[in-house]
């Protein structure tokens, strides 16, 4: 409860050969008896369970295995023999490569590049292109090397072969360092390939950058991008603002945020929808609802359209700070602009109805979302369990939770914590034990996390009832 929600916010034979595998519709009311809860959760809830999904089984593509048994250089130079020996036809440039990266994915780089050689020196008629070269790139960058030279020896055996780096190979090089967790060799080889081939486009450098922001101090980002610009003509666009002001925002620093708003609009460009939708997560965080508002008017002032973000942000940055009328006059105001409340929009204002101890308020809203064909998710359910607990509706929590639990619905911490605690404090410990019990069979609490609660609430209830301390 109180997170934000996520919506705020790419056949041959051959002994050595391995053989491939081949808004919802309306729910009418059943009786004009209100209900608060639904008899069972419908089938085609969207957030069921808590634990992965399992997905079904896909027939595998065959060029993402590998068609050889053994990294043997010398098992694959007798795979290729055998097939240029018994090809009828001529074989195209696609099955080259096809066959490189087959190798590649289980060979060393060496032998990668042995391989290619092999396969030109053998069939005269096979000249590598850039895609050739990119899949030993790829490979070289993922090489437990501690430093360039398997990449820098790739890039010579390309240029050897007449194609220079391009923006591509650029992009290829930086997003496979990035994903191998080598992020400075990333930087170094960027800054490198500028200066002696071409400038990244704006997609491999905003790219590098949010990665930046991910793992580093946000000077190194600033020199980062103060470097590309002066040495290499590279420019931040909007997105790059739109990444950094989004890394300022999750760490609470509001002030840099809106420094750096006035400097996107130096440097030419208008805030967008998102950039205000970011700002105003960020106040959201810090529980000030009143700068939320003041966002959104200047939003509107500057001609920049909400959208179902701007209003769900809006909704929950409210609610979380206790004005929770506010958030409900909006309701009226995002339908007229033709947005419907969702489950986000909802479990926002049913978290503000709970924060100040209104948990059957936030129960009928669950019965008005319902009603207009609004399937509350996971995070409502657990909302309300939540509040109904904090507010000590025990047995409206017992009802949720049964409903929850037919469900397969999976308990957060908080929630799962609360229900414990109020089932001991009432003197429950048998259903406190099952709700453990479900918590841990449904893995939607650790191990940990489940018995330390469990432990903790009944030595708390020990002392208590040592010291006759009401309960």
């Amino acid at each position: 409860m109180g997170k934000i929600p996520p919506s705020f916010r790419s056949a041959i034979a051959n002994p050595h050969l391995r053989n491939p595998s081949s808004l919802l519709p309306s729910q009418n009311p059943s009786s004009s008896k209100p209900h608060h809860f639904p008899k069972k959760i419908p089938s085609n809830f969207s957030g069921k369970s808590r634990k992965p999904q399992q997905q079904e089984p896909r027939t595998p593509n065959p060029k993402s295995l590998s068609l050889f048994r053994s990294p043997s250089l010398q098992d694959a130079k007798s795979v290729f023999n055998s097939i240029v020996n018994s090809s009828n036809g001529s074989i195209d440039l696609r099955f080259h490569n096809s066959l490189l990266q087959s190798y590649a994915s289980i060979s060393t780089t060496n032998d990668s590049m042995a391989f290619l050689r092999h396969m030109m020196k053998t069939h005269s008629s096979f000249s590598p292109d850039r895609s050739t070269y990119h899949i030993l790139l790829s490979q070289s960058c993922k090489s437990p090397d501690s430093t360039l030279a398997p990449i820098h020896q790739t890039l010579n055996l390309m240029i050897a072969g007449g194609i220079g780096p391009d923006k591509v190979t650029t992009d290829i090089a930086v997003r496979a360092l990035c994903l191998a967790g080598r992020l400075d060799h990333a930087v170094e080889l960027i800054k490198e390939l500028s200066l002696k081939h071409c400038s990244p486009d704006t997609y491999t450098f905003n790219f590098i950058v949010k990665h930046l922001c991910k793992c580093r101090a946000l000077s190194t980002v600033y020199s980062f991008i103060d470097e590309m610009r002066s040495n290499f003509g590279v420019k931040p666009d909007l997105v790059t603002y739109t990444i950094l002001i989004d890394n300022v925002c999750n760490t609470k620093n509001l002030r840099e945020a809106l420094r750096l708003v006035s400097v996107l609009g130096e440097e030419g460009f208008k805030p967008d929808c998102f950039v205000y939708n970011t700002i105003m997560k960020g106040y959201c965080m810090l529980n000030r609802g009143s700068e939320v508002i003041e966002v959104y008017n200047k939003m509107k002032e500057e001609g920049v359209e909400p959208d179902l973000v701007t209003y769900n942000t809006l909704i929950f940055g409210l609610s979380k700070s206790g004005r929770v009328t506010e958030a409900k006059k909006l309701l009226r105001v995002m339908t007229e602009k033709g947005y419907f409340p969702d489950e986000v929009t909802y479990t926002s204002l049913m978290n503000g109805m709970c924060r100040k101890g209104d948990a059957l308020a936030a129960l009928a809203l669950l019965e008005e979302m319902e009603a207009k064909g609004c399937s509350p998710n996971s995070c409502t359910y657990n909302t309300l369990l939540h509040g109904l607990c904090k507010s000590r509706l025990l047995e409206k929590a017992i009802e949720l939770y049964g409903v929850m639990k037919s469900g397969g619905l999976g308990l957060e911490t908080a929630s799962y914590a609360t229900l414990v605690r109020a089932l001991c404090r009432d003197g429950r410990i048998a259903e406190a034990y099952e709700v453990f019990d479900y918590a841990v069979e449904s893995k939607s609490v650790t191990d940990v996390a489940a018995y330390s609660t469990l432990e903790s609430t009944l030595k708390w209830l020990k002392k208590a009832k040592e010291k006759g301390q009401a309960i």
